[in-house]
């Protein structure tokens, strides 16, 4: 994303817009606040002339009354300009962490693939309130400090107008301190999110693995990780600090010469009766009160340039493109036949050169899987299994070739259309915070009874042991379901996949992880789950394929061998060899690579 400032500003102000009448309030209540400040000093000269010199009992009896409306007028108008822009300000907010959070659940799944989620999750708790200041209260500081300016500017003029004159010479040079600072800021401010972003992520990794942290003993490893990135932060946000701490000095200091120069020829003119008393106080005072709307000015670059550089962070990720989704057919229920013809896919890094292939997956594969058909995948680890199956709901997209389904060309389907006829049962169950029925109802778009997540529950063999919580259904699963074991988050993941009935599923080594009690149940409920489906199974264990209809062997991304269990034994091929080695004497020894 290449945008100017000002392009960029003006995209940030966009989400301002729907407020627009709130933030005009505030807008007012700032000019009226500001508009009284230039009051105050127009007010001595009269004041003191009339008091002190005149002895004005007109003056000596309104001029305190005044004083008092003047602020009690700025103080309403205050409130109601803090109150505005902070509602505003806060909506804002609300409005880029939901889009935000809606792209993130439309990104594809090689953004995944190549984003730390400790990063995009900085992006939407971090980066996002950064803009707030740049979009809001950056622009009525302006606004009120500008009135401010332009109203002590014309009551200096209007006293003594060659002076006043005097004082802008000050101006290019105020112009080029800021413009100087203003790049050291937005480049502080980039690297300080990044660092954020990294600290985010060592946190979520550590979190989330701690019992791998305790049990390896990676406490003082994953500290001195937690300490270093910190550490970058740190560095970081004092760069950020000490150009925003020289910001408004040397402002100041250049305005003070200037104001210092001032004085004394007001004070020479004062000695030649050029001015009366009150006038030279006032004039005095209104160049003092300059000082404090130029230091605020000033000083809002800082939070400009850390508005600007999370901009660019959060335009980034909503600028990114969504999932492709050019399908114009809905399928509806499908009957589930499987066509895969000359498929290739290749993974790709982030690089820009035209070699970013990390390498070939899948080499010219040719299947067909009839409706209701069971087929496994197997093959050593890195063979393309997974990578075969994922192409299936569009996860990732092919280089060439084409999969269909029921005739259709995958890319020819909505997403919502095709993924609707596909279920999927992990190794790695992904449950949310929830009760056991929200899990099991998880994504369905119907009123979902309680009758029909406990018929699903008792076909997925789950029911056994939801009978034996207290609350049943109603159970809280914790954080990626860690109040349950292995084999019951698996099956209530089977019972998800009963209660969507689709006519396409993928079992992606469902079993490989679990005991063999567990094992028992999972395999009863997942051939209930199989029944009348068409099934895409990844297995390691070749036990649990034996009766599969036909079984695909893969080998380097390409298809070796297919047949049943007894045909590719007879063979003596690649799955006789798969097959040996893991049920000779001390199979379980064999490395993972070996097993497949």
């Amino acid at each position: 994303m290449n945008l100017s400032t000002s392009q960029l500003y003006l995209r940030l102000l966009s989400y301002v817009k729907p407020y627009w009448r709130v933030f005009a309030a505030s807008i007012l209540g700032t000019a009226i606040a500001a508009a009284t400040e230039p009051l105050l000093p127009a007010l001595l000269k009269p004041m003191l002339d009339g008091t002190f010199v005149q002895k004005d009992d007109f003056v000596i009896r309104w001029a305190p009354l005044i004083i008092i409306l003047i602020f009690l007028v700025r103080g309403i108008a205050g409130f109601v300009a803090t109150y505005a822009i902070n509602w505003v300000g806060n909506k804002v907010v609300m409005d880029l962490r939901g889009e935000m959070f809606r792209k993130l659940l439309t990104l594809p799944t090689a953004y995944y693939d190549n984003h730390a989620t400790g990063n995009l999750i900085s992006k939407l708790t971090f980066d996002v309130t950064q803009v707030t200041a740049a979009a809001t209260s950056v622009v009525t500081v302006t606004i009120r400090d500008s009135i401010i300016i332009a109203g002590l500017m014309g009551w200096l003029l209007y006293l003594n107008w060659k002076l006043t004159l005097l004082s802008l010479i000050v101006t290019p040079a105020v112009a080029l301190v800021i413009y100087t600072i203003n790049r050291r800021l937005r480049n502080s401010s980039r690297d300080s999110q990044r660092a954020m972003g990294n600290v985010t992520q060592v946190i979520e990794e550590s979190v989330g693995a701690h019992k791998v942290v305790k049990l390896f003993g990676g406490q003082q490893y994953e500290e001195q990780r937690f300490t270093s990135e910190t550490n970058w932060m740190r560095r970081h946000a004092m760069k950020q600090a000490a150009a925003a701490a020289a910001n408004v000095p040397l402002v100041q200091l250049v305005a003070a010469v200037a104001l210092a120069v001032i004085i004394y020829l007001a004070t020479a003119q004062a000695k030649t009766d050029a001015t009366s008393v009150g006038g030279f106080l006032s004039f005095v005072a209104a160049m003092l009160m300059l000082t404090a709307p130029i230091k605020r000015l000033t000083g809002i670059s800082e939070h400009m340039q850390r508005g600007l550089a999370a901009a660019e962070s959060v335009f980034e990720l909503l600028d990114t493109a969504s999932e492709p989704d050019a399908g114009t057919v809905a399928i509806g229920r499908a009957r589930g036949a499987l066509h895969i013809e000359h498929l290739n896919f290749a993974y790709q890094s982030e690089s820009t050169d035209e070699k970013s292939a990390i390498r070939q997956a899948l080499s010219d594969i040719c299947l067909d899987i009839p409706a209701g058909q069971t087929v496994a995948l197997v093959g050593a680890s890195g063979s393309g299994k997974s990578t075969l199956a994922n192409l299936v709901p569009r996860f990732y997209l092919p280089g060439s070739g084409r999969i269909t389904l029921d005739g259709h060309n995958l890319n020819e389907l909505t997403l919502t259309s095709l993924r609707a006829n596909i279920a999927l049962v992990s190794q790695e169950v992904l449950l949310f915070n929830d009760t056991l029925a929200a899990n099991i109802a998880y994504g369905q778009t119907r009123a979902v009874s309680e009758s029909e997540i406990v018929a699903a529950a008792t076909a997925a063999h789950a029911m056994e042991f939801i009978r034996e919580w207290p609350e049943g259904l109603n159970t809280l699963v914790g954080e990626r379901g860690v109040k349950l074991s292995g084999g019951q988050r698996q099956r209530i993941a089977i019972a998800r996949a009963i209660l969507k009935d689709a006519p396409v599923l993928i079992l992606d080594e469902a079993t490989s992880a679990l005991d063999s009690e567990s094992e028992r149940h999972v395999q009863a409920a997942l051939e209930t789950l199989m029944q009348g489906r068409t099934t895409l199974v990844i297995a390691h264990r070749l036990s649990t394929i034996e009766k599969a209809d036909r079984i695909v062997v893969l080998h380097k991304g390409e298809i070796a061998e297919i047949g049943t269990h007894s045909e590719l034994l007879a063979k003596n091929g690649v799955y006789a060899q798969l097959h040996s080695v893991q049920f000779s004497p001390g199979a379980h020894l064999i490395p993972q690579d070996a097993q497949g």
